[in-house]
Formats: C-alpha cells, structure tokens, sequence
C-alpha cells in the first residue's frame, strides 16, 4: 500500500479569491513504513500573500521571488503523487488549492491523479468528538514531539502528520507485519535518516487486578449458567 502524506501553504484562505500555493510537501509512506521519499517545492505565487497567511507560516515574497512557478513544478508533483493514497490534516483546503492551480494549467482533477483520498481531521474528530483536533492537539495527545513547530511549515507538517496518522491506526499493524518484526525495523525521516520512535507501553496487571478480573468472570459464569466462554472449561471423563 503506497500512501502520499501531503501539507501546503497558501497566500490566503480561499483559492476562489485568486490566493495560490506557495509551498508543497509529499512525504512517501510504504506499508506503513516511510521511505525517505518525498517531494518539497516552494512555489512563486505571482500575487501578494496575505498578513495573516504569512503570519502563519512566515513564507515572504521575497523568500519566493527566485522559485519556480506551479506550473513549472506540477509534472514532477503528479508524478509523485500518481496512483498512491493521498493523506491530508483538513484535506478540503489543500484539495480546493491543489484543483485550483490544476484548472489554470488545463489538468485534471487531483483526485483523478491518486487512489483516494484520506482527511485525518475527519477521522480525528470521529475518534476524540468533542475535543481540539489541530495538528498540534494531536501530537500532544499521541505523545509526538512537535517543539520544532513554532510556524507552519509543509514538509515538517507532513512528517508529524505521518507519525500521528500511525497513532491513529495503530491497530492496523497486525494486519501488516508482526509486532516483533515491529520493534526491530526502523522508520526513516523525509531527509533520509532513521528516526527512533517509543516503543508502545504495555502495563501489566497486577494480583489485585487478576483478583477482581476472576471475580467479575465467575459472576458472569453464574449468570449465564457456565456459559461464561471467557473461563477455562475443565474435560470431563465418561
């Protein structure tokens, strides 16, 4: 399964009003392993950026006078991008501006370019209902190292998104590789170099707990009249 974590930043909020993409970030994710892979362009947008955009990400004009055009950019990025499964943290927004440069270079639609596409704020807000769903919220809340995060940038959103998409779904790893294996292979950053992640805390029972456990299992036992599957059943002899 090849899936693409994606991040932009834009000029402004709504690419209806003619606000364009000025930063680019896909970071290649394998089998839930990450590859090292990844695509990273900034872009020159030909248009002012808005006080509060950059305020968010602190990109100037002047940082992207010299940089290349979308359209100088978008091959190499749809051929990044084709047939994986896209992975974006409110993936409306960066959609809506990805179509938007799309349509003024005549290209298709970048859902038609992939094999889907997922929104982890979607799927946050399903899991915690109730609670902050931001990037940041949720590296607090998967215990995620963000401190390098002071402003928003594309391929450092995209690596901390992967690492909390993998929080999210980390039931699924038994149905991709054995939890040992798990513990022995390495994850490997967008720049190449292995990261070491926590290993998974499994806290143990202790007697009292194991005590109140088998209480809780004989009640049900009598209840359902020994059909408790939980307990062990003793082999009677004829």
């Amino acid at each position: 399964m090849r899936q693409i974590f994606l991040d932009t930043e834009t000029t402004g909020l709504d690419p209806r009003q003619g606000h364009r993409i000025i930063e680019v970030a896909c970071v290649e994710m394998v089998n839930r392993r990450l590859t090292g892979r990844h695509l990273h362009k900034y872009t020159n947008p030909e248009r002012e950026i808005d006080e509060g955009a950059q305020a968010v990400h602190g990109i100037t004009l002047e940082f992207l006078a010299d940089k290349p055009k979308f359209a100088d950019i978008v091959d190499e990025f749809l051929e990044f991008i084709n047939g994986a499964e896209l992975i974006i943290h409110n993936a409306p927004f960066d959609i809506g501006f990805l179509n938007a440069e799309l349509r003024r270079l005549d290209r298709v639609p970048v859902e038609t370019i992939c094999s889907g596409v997922t929104d982890t704020l979607k799927m946050a807000k399903e899991l915690h209902p109730g609670k902050r769903n931001s990037l940041d919220a949720l590296c607090e809340r998967y215990e995620i190292d963000n401190s390098t995060r002071t402003l928003h940038g594309a391929l450092l959103d995209t690596e901390l998104l992967a690492d909390v998409f993998l929080a999210m779904t980390r039931g699924q790893n038994s149905l991709m590789i054995e939890p040992d294996d798990a513990e022995l292979m390495p994850q490997i950053g967008a720049d190449g170099q292995v990261r070491q992640r926590k290993p998974l805390l499994v806290r143990r029972a202790d007697e009292a707990e194991l005590a109140e456990h088998d209480k809780v299992l004989a009640a049900i036992d009598k209840e359902s009249k020994g059909a408790c599957i939980w307990l062990p059943k003793t082999e009677t002899t004829a």
